[in-house]
Formats: C-alpha cells, sequence, structure tokens
C-alpha cells in the first residue's frame, strides 16, 4: 500500500487537473492524478485546441477567398475535409503527448482508471490501474460535459454533439446550429466558412448572451453581413430525424413557427458538470444540480476535499480551472501571499468570425451593480493596423467608474481581440486607473492603439476617430 498512499490526489487530468498535479510536485508534494480517457481532458483532446485548429483551416480558407483584395491570385478555392479534420486531430495528439511528458517530468504519478469515493478518506479505481488509494488531500477536477435537452439528444447521425461536428464524415450542405455560448458560435462559424449554409438558434436576445450587448449585437451584424442566418429569442419546438437530413420547426417568442430542412444539427446547449459516479455520496461534499460547493479556496464540506474548474461552477473556462487549481494547491501547501481568484478579472474569448473578447463588467451589468460610468470606444476603421490587415470592421469598448477612474470592463469584437484582451486583464489586475492607461504608449502602427484610444475616447480625448 506504501506505493499507493500520496499527499495530494487530483481527479482529472484536463487544464485544470494537470496543472494543480504540476504545481503540487514542484511545491515538494507526493502528486498523483487520476485520469479515466483523455490526459489533457476535453479541452485538450475535443474542445479548446482541435476547435482552434479547425477555426485556422476555416481562416485560412476565407482568406484565400479574399485573395483578390490583397492583389493576389488564388484560382478556386477548395479544401480536403478529411485533412482539416487530420491537421486537428493531430495538433491534439501532439499537445497531449506534451502534458504527459510534464507530468513524467515532474515525477506526478498517473493512474489510468475512474475514481471513486470510499469514504473520505479513500478512493478506488476501476480500471488499468485498478487499486484503492489514499491521500492527505484529494482535488476534483473533472470537468464537464455538453448538456442534452430532451428531444435534442445527440445520435452520432443527423443530431451532433462537438465530438461528432469536430469530426464530419462528409461537409453538411446545411446545419442549424442550437445555442450561440461559445461553442456553438465557433461551429456555426466554422462550418459557414467551409461553405454550408448555417442557422444559429437562440432562445435569449442576443447571441453570446454572457458578453456585452453593443459587442454581441456588432458580431451579429457582421455575421449576417457575411451570410449567416441567426434567430434570436427562439426555440427548437420539434425535431424530425430522417434517415439523412432533419426537419426542424423553430418558434419565435411571439409563436410563429416555421419548418427548415437540414442536413445536420449540432445541438450547443451548454455543459454540465461530471458529478456523477464518484461517490460523493459517502462524503460531506454538497452538491447542487451538478455544482459542487466550494468556499473561495475551493474547499468543500469536506476536510481535505477540494474541488476545481467546471465541476466547481462557472465561469466553465479553462483558464479559470487552472489558475483556481494552482491558488488551491499553494493554500494546501501554505504558500504565503495566496489570495482567492476574482471572478470579474477572469477573461472570456469566442473565437469565430469576427473574434469576441471580454474581461470585467459589461455596460449594462456596471450599471446595474451602481456605478456611474464612463464608456469609451473606438471602431477598428479608425486604426491604420486594422485598414492595412484588411479588418476593417470591429469595435473596442472600455467601461469606467466615473468617480474612481478604475476600469471595470472592456469588451472587442474584431480581429484578433482573442490576443489583445490580456492586456486589459494586466491592467485590472494592478489596478489601473484611466490615467495610467491614457499615459501608456502603445505601439505604432498596431491593433493594440485602439486599446488607447478606447480608454482615451471615455474621456473625451480619442485623437483618430
Amino acid at each position: 500500500m506504501a506505493d499507493n498512499n500520496f499527499d495530494v490526489i487530483v481527479i482529472g487530468a484536463g487544464p485544470g487537473g494537470y496543472v494543480t498535479a504540476i504545481r503540487a510536485a514542484q511545491l515538494g508534494l507526493k502528486t498523483a492524478v487520476v485520469e479515466r480517457e483523455h490526459v489533457g481532458g476535453i479541452c485538450l483532446n475535443w474542445g479548446c485546441i482541435p476547435t482552434k485548429a479547425l477555426l485556422r483551416s476555416a481562416e485560412v480558407y476565407r482568406n484565400m477567398h479574399h485573395a483578390k483584395d490583397y492583389g493576389l491570385s488564388c484560382e478556386k478555392p477548395s479544401f480536403d475535409l478529411d485533412a482539416v479534420i487530420q491537421r486537428s486531430r493531430g495538433v491534439s495528439k501532439q499537445l497531449a503527448g506534451g502534458v504527459g511528458h510534464l507530468l513524467k517530468k515532474n515525477k506526478v504519478t498517473v493512474i489510468n482508471g475512474e475514481a471513486k469515493f470510499d469514504g473520505p478518506k479513500k478512493i478506488v479505481v476501476e480500471g488499468k490501474d485498478k487499486g484503492t488509494y489514499t491521500a492527505k488531500n484529494y482535488i476534483i477536477a473533472t470537468g464537464a460535459r455538453a448538456r442534452s435537452l430532451p428531444g435534442l439528444e445527440a445520435d452520432g447521425k443527423v443530431v451532433w454533439d462537438y465530438k461528432k461536428a469536430m469530426t464530419p464524415d462528409k461537409m453538411p450542405k446545411s446545419l442549424v446550429v442550437v445555442g450561440s455560448g461559445a461553442i456553438g458560435i465557433e461551429f456555426a462559424s466554422f462550418y459557414h466558412t467551409m461553405g454550408a449554409d448555417v442557422t444559429v438558434v437562440e432562445i435569449m436576445p442576443q447571441i453570446m448572451p454572457v458578453e456585452d450587448k453593443e459587442v454581441a449585437g456588432l458580431a451579429q451584424k457582421m455575421m449576417t453581413k457575411d451570410g449567416m442566418k441567426i434567430l434570436t429569442e427562439a426555440k427548437v419546438a420539434n425535431l424530425k430525424r430522417n434517415s439523412d437530413n432533419v426537419v426542424v420547426t423553430v418558434e419565435t417568442k411571439d409563436g410563429k413557427k416555421q419548418e427548415l430542412t437540414v442536413d445536420r444539427v449540432i445541438s450547443a446547449v451548454g455543459v454540465i458538470g461530471n458529478t456523477e459516479g464518484l461517490g460523493l455520496e459517502t462524503t460531506k461534499v454538497k452538491v447542487d444540480r451538478n455544482v459542487i460547493d466550494t468556499d473561495e479556496y475551493s474547499a468543500t464540506a469536506e476536510p481535505g476535499i477540494y474541488a476545481i474548474g467546471d465541476v466547481a461552477g462557472p465561469p466553465m473556462l479553462a483558464h479559470k480551472a487552472e489558475h483556481e487549481g494552482v491558488i488551491c494547491i499553494e493554500k494546501i501547501a501554505g504558500v504565503k501571499g495566496v489570495h482567492p481568484l476574482d471572478p470579474r478579472k477572469i477573461p472570456g474569448c469566442t473565437y469565430c468570425h469576427p473574434q469576441v473578447a471580454s474581461v470585467g463588467l459589461t455596460e449594462a451589468k456596471a450599471k446595474d451593480a451602481g456605478y456611474e460610468v464612463k464608456v469609451g470606444k473606438f471602431p477598428f476603421i479608425g486604426n491604420g493596423k486594422a485598414v492595412a490587415l484588411g479588418e476593417a470592421e470591429g469595435l473596442v469598448k472600455t467601461v469606467f467608474d466615473a468617480k474612481t477612474g478604475e476600469l471595470l470592463g472592456a469588451h472587442m469584437v474584431g480581429a484578433e481581440v482573442t490576443e489583445l484582451i490580456q492586456g486589459f486583464v494586466v491592467a485590472m489586475g494592478l489596478e489601473t486607473t484611466e490615467e495610467d492607461l491614457m499615459h501608456t504608449v502603445f505601439p505604432h502602427p498596431t491593433l493594440s492603439e485602439m486599446m488607447h484610444e478606447s480608454v482615451l475616447d471615455a474621456y473625451g480625448r480619442a485623437i483618430h476617430f
């Protein structure tokens, strides 16, 4: 039993789990991580990474179609779907191998199998490394899975979940995407760019419901201008599955119905935490609607058991899970100066075309919270680098506390904004004021200059628009 006893056992080797395990080992703790399927988790194998590889192929394909705009020639652009998918899978395989190497390098024991608590002090693993394991501390990092709504269950044939949507056997000529959160709108963007006739159905008044209304509205305008169909305040009332197509009945808020016959449907109605089958009923851990209840340092109601990432609740983002895991293990190890994660300072990125990125409060939420706000905006058309790139549509928006100059939020739509947003994340982390930002020198010509101009605009000092 000596080899089966650890200081820390992490359950789940997704982004949160493997990062936490590596940090635990760095702190000198004897560490193991239990994984039932893929090292790297859903994010690396079936989520964040492979979808970005697909979207990169779509981006290059889009640019090929616009070669003439840049004085170039590209006759009859085409693609090999199998090769596009193989590239995506290859990227995931390469990075999963890298995670495995990092775990080995840091002397983290990988236990292959499915873990279940047998009381609060031990777990039983079924699978390749079957056995009973004990630890002083357990960190649950089991992630989440796609939510399934009645009538919208994926069948792998005509109604797809995210796994099938990433590995189609053929390119559909038409499809309906149900849900316009990050997952849904990214798939919609990929398939639309690759030539499919795409309709997005969203029950909320705007696409990407967590984003700033103005930014989401501009993104929708750009997508519909590009030919994508978007139905907001609408729901799927019925699905009729045929052998090679689906008849989708869409009902709008006013009760009107329309039928769409499409090749495929992608269900992207959110995710739900993986809390079942963990034996948590043998512990004091509290679970509410597939979310484990934790305090600010990820501790559950059971001493010695912690939970991080998707299974501990929103925002369900890989980088949140990683940071949360590091805070959790450093608190356990007694590292000085550890402080809780501030959810306001967690950026969100959506890699559709156009890209959308944000951090902090939206304008509406800032006002609802009682702030008097100053709002700055700067359009891509006023930026030299954006015009030179041929990406002159978009917006950078900043929200400040009018009384203190505190940056409350930043919201962007347009080319490469997922790379730009971190500048505002750092600024918020350092409690930078509007004055600090206005006095910062931004390089020219860059897209980042729009960040500067947006701040200036909030205080009536914008130069280039």
